[in-house]
């Protein structure tokens, strides 16, 4: 596929939004935010993940023909894991800046509330992923393993950015964030890991035969035709070589896992170790979820197998 930028930021914004407010959330029921300077943390923690998720959602409008009809999106819900996704995100979002707006305030029933912000953001994990992971004709996407990993680096790169704003403000529980960190860091590399090692080892399920109806068993394609610089060969293949897509999924693996776990590990409440930490994931997390969309083949590519 051909990866758009906006979906790579969506997604990726997102993500971390959430994993952000779940920290903080869990750092809540743990005991946290008792005093008063401990709710503006958390208020204030709130306040970035709605700026993530919003920017996502900005992100999202680059990505549509007809922004203006936008809202149409939601009307197939009961069938669209995309149109899920777009109520389960703005829904995420009111519950967030209220149980947020309710620590600023020193309202009492926060946990009840983050507990509904909890539940939204759990739906928008599943939406997400499953908006990629239901389209089976996609082998690379088809699989559980798309739908945990999605989670597992939201909540990874969402507790770093917890255990950063911590190490700024609450220096007392910066290392248990930056331990849940390390573990969801961790987490995420293994089952990263074997989606990599399950995609690798994948078959087409069609052929270049079963493409074009003929079963010659020596068929070799030597032109686009008519149909070059089409639409089918712009959008659905990224036009990098094998080697290039190598060079980014090692990047990523370095610089969205290995480094800022190796980080984590060595200095866990340096600030400015976290911020080099949380700068360097979100850099390898971009190249991941761009790979991630170059990595799937299209059926269709067996047939454009000459891509200018």
């Amino acid at each position: 596929m051909n990866p758009a930028f906006s979906v790579i930021f969506l997604t990726v914004l997102i993500g971390a939004g959430q994993g952000l407010f779940l920290a903080l959330y869990a750092g809540e029921l743990a005991g946290f935010g008792a005093a008063p300077d401990e709710r503006l943390t958390l208020a204030l923690g709130a306040l970035v993940a709605l700026v993530l998720t919003g920017l996502g959602l900005v992100a999202s409008f680059f990505h549509l023909g007809h922004p203006e009809r936008a809202w149409r999106a939601a009307a197939m819900w009961r069938t669209s894991w995309l149109s899920r996704e777009v109520i389960a995100l703005p829904a995420f979002m009111a519950a967030c800046a209220a149980w947020g707006g309710a620590q600023a305030l020193a309202m009492p029933g926060t946990r009840l509330l983050g507990a509904l912000a909890a539940l939204l953001c759990l739906a928008l994990f599943i939406c997400t992923g499953m908006v990629y992971a239901s389209i089976r004709f996609l082998q690379e996407w088809a699989s559980p393993l798309t739908l945990l990993n999605y989670t597992l680096i939201g909540c990874a790169s969402g507790s770093l950015l917890a255990a950063l704003l911590a190490s700024l403000r609450a220096p007392a529980i910066a290392p248990a964030l930056a331990l849940a960190a390390l573990v969801l860091t961790l987490a995420a590399l293994v089952g990263r890991a074997a989606a990599l090692r399950r995609n690798a080892r994948l078959k087409p399920r069609s052929t270049l035969q079963s493409a074009i109806g003929i079963k010659h068993p020596a068929i070799r394609q030597r032109a686009q035709g008519f149909m070059g610089g089409s639409f089918n060969t712009r959008e659905f293949f990224h036009g990098r070589s094998a080697g290039a897509l190598r060079n980014v999924k090692w990047f990523f693996l370095a610089a969205g896992f290995a480094a800022p776990a190796l980080l984590l590990a060595l200095a866990p409440a340096s600030p400015g170790v976290l911020l080099l930490a949380a700068v360097l994931q979100s850099t390898g997390l971009l190249a991941e979820r761009w790979f991630f969309f170059a990595q799937a083949n299209h059926p269709q590519n067996l047939y454009y197998q000459a891509v200018s």
